[in-house]
């Protein structure tokens, strides 16, 4: 993966847990005792997140063996990661480690079935996830759409320009579109510039204005081939994004229709995948811990 989660957002997620340690492990006197922690998969998925779940229980002074990568689909019933340590140290990380495997698994299984079925139809299409995750879990939801095989849309709006009809009513009466973007383009030189259109004649018009990338919103596959049939004789070409709606189910009919990007948030509520977590004693004899 092209980045990891920072140690100090894994120890937030832990510290969440147990800001003020572990009542039940440290009332029934079992913390310190040696133990083992299994975490497998309960049905198959696309693991993501797995290295970050290793590490938060590494901070938390448990040795682990990893037996999975992100971005790998599982079957049901396969060892992903193993732990060992002291019976609270597991405790105190071992299930928030299993729900950032669940929940971050559940996003990448949903967007390799969308990458899919999108390529299916047209190998060279991309499918790219929205900025519309959770806010706070920036990190994990670009994690697990990559562990998938998606790209990131946008990344913020300091990273990127994408002009939608919410900007375009702020803009002075009469004003020209072309004149507009230039403003924009002469702002941020080295970005490349996207607008939005509701309609087939809003985006031949944002073309018309000079933009670099029409995002289509809840078109249907026929709308997206016109489209697409246009661009192609237009020079430079823009790129044809399709948003709104989109999931594995209607991909391949947007993919086949020409569609250069697929635009989407559907992965980010996706159901988490099942992890079971298991934890055993080891006993003082045994030279593993």
């Amino acid at each position: 993966m092209p980045f990891a989660i920072p140690d100090s957002d894994l120890m937030r997620l832990v510290r969440e847990d147990v800001p003020y340690g572990d009542i039940t492990t440290t009332g029934l006197g079992i913390a310190a005792q040696p133990g083992r922690a299994t975490f497998t998969a309960a049905t198959d998925m696309t693991i993501a997140c797995i290295e970050d779940a290793a590490r938060m229980l590494e901070l938390c002074d448990c040795r682990c063996t990893r037996h999975s990568s992100s971005g790998a689909t599982v079957r049901r019933d396969a060892l992903l990661l193993e732990g060992s340590g002291l019976a609270g140290n597991l405790h105190r990380a071992g299930k928030t480690a299993q729900i950032l495997l669940e929940l971050a698994s559940g996003i990448a299984t949903r967007a390799a079935a969308i990458v899919t079925a999108a390529r299916s139809a047209n190998p060279r299409v991309s499918v790219a996830c929205t900025r519309k995750h959770m806010p706070g879990a920036k990190r994990i939801a670009l994690r697990a759409i990559m562990a998938g095989g998606a790209v990131p849309h946008r990344l913020g709006l300091s990273d990127s320009v994408l002009v939608f009809a919410d900007h375009r009513i702020f803009l002075a009466g009469g004003a020209n579109l072309t004149d507009a973007f230039q403003r924009l383009r002469g702002h941020a030189p080295e970005r490349r510039l996207s607008a939005e259109a509701d309609s087939e004649e809003e985006a031949l018009a944002l073309v018309e204005a000079g933009v670099d990338v029409v995002q289509i919103d809840k078109a249907t596959p026929e709308s997206v081939a016109r489209l697409a049939a246009a661009f192609r004789t237009c020079l430079p070409r823009p790129l044809l994004a399709a948003a709104g709606g989109i999931n594995e189910t209607n991909a391949p009919a947007f993919a086949a229709a020409g569609a250069d990007l697929l635009v989407t948030s559907a992965p980010y509520y996706a159901m988490p995948r099942d992890v079971k977590l298991r934890m055993s004693k080891v006993m003082e004899s045994d030279g593993s811990l």
